[in-house]
C-alpha cells in the first residue's frame, strides 16, 4: 500500500477517534433501547394477566414493535442469500432475523417479520436482485439471481 501523507494528521485522527467513540455510543444506545422494548412488553404482558382485555397500544405508546433501521431488513435478506449455497425460504429468513435482532419468537412477532420479508423479497424479484426457485412445500425458495 502506497504512504499516504495527510496535510492534517490530527484532524483525520481526531476524526476517526470521534467516529469511534460514536458508534460505541450508537451500539449502546439501540443495546438499551431493545432493553426498554423488552422491559414494555413484559410489562403488557402482566396487564394481560390482569386484564386480557386491555388495549395495552393505548396506554403506552412506543416505536412501531420491531421496527427495522433503514435498509436493515434489505441488506439482511441480500447477505444471507449471497452466503446461502441453497434456495432460502422466506421463514428461514424470518427466523434468522428474529434470531439476529434477539426478538421474541412468538406468533405475533413471526407474522410480521413474514409479512416485512415478504415485502422485501418481492420488492427485490421487481428489481431483478433475487429470483423464485420452485420447492416442495409451502414455501417458494429464494436465491440471488445471476
Amino acid at each position: 500500500m502506497e504512504n499516504v501523507t495527510y496535510h492534517r494528521p490530527n484532524t483525520v485522527a481526531g476524526l476517526v477517534e470521534k467516529r469511534r467513540e460514536l458508534a460505541a455510543l450508537l451500539k449502546r444506545v439501540r443495546a438499551e433501547e431493545k432493553k426498554i422494548i423488552c422491559d414494555l412488553d413484559h410489562v403488557d404482558a402482566a396487564i394481560r394477566l390482569f386484564d386480557p382485555t386491555a388495549d395495552t397500544d393505548r396506554i403506552v405508546r412506543y416505536p412501531t414493535k420491531h421496527r427495522a433501521k433503514k435498509g436493515e431488513v434489505v441488506r439482511l435478506v441480500v447477505r444471507m442469500l449471497k452466503d446461502a449455497d441453497h434456495p432460502l425460504t422466506a421463514l428461514d429468513i424470518v427466523h434468522a432475523q428474529v434470531k439476529a435482532r434477539g426478538l421474541k419468537a412468538d406468533d405475533a412477532t413471526l407474522v410480521t417479520m413474514r409479512k416485512r420479508i415478504g415485502a422485501c423479497l418481492t420488492k427485490l424479484k421487481n428489481d431483478g436482485v433475487v429470483r423464485v426457485v420452485p420447492q416442495a412445500g409451502l414455501y417458494q425458495g429464494w436465491e440471488i439471481a445471476r
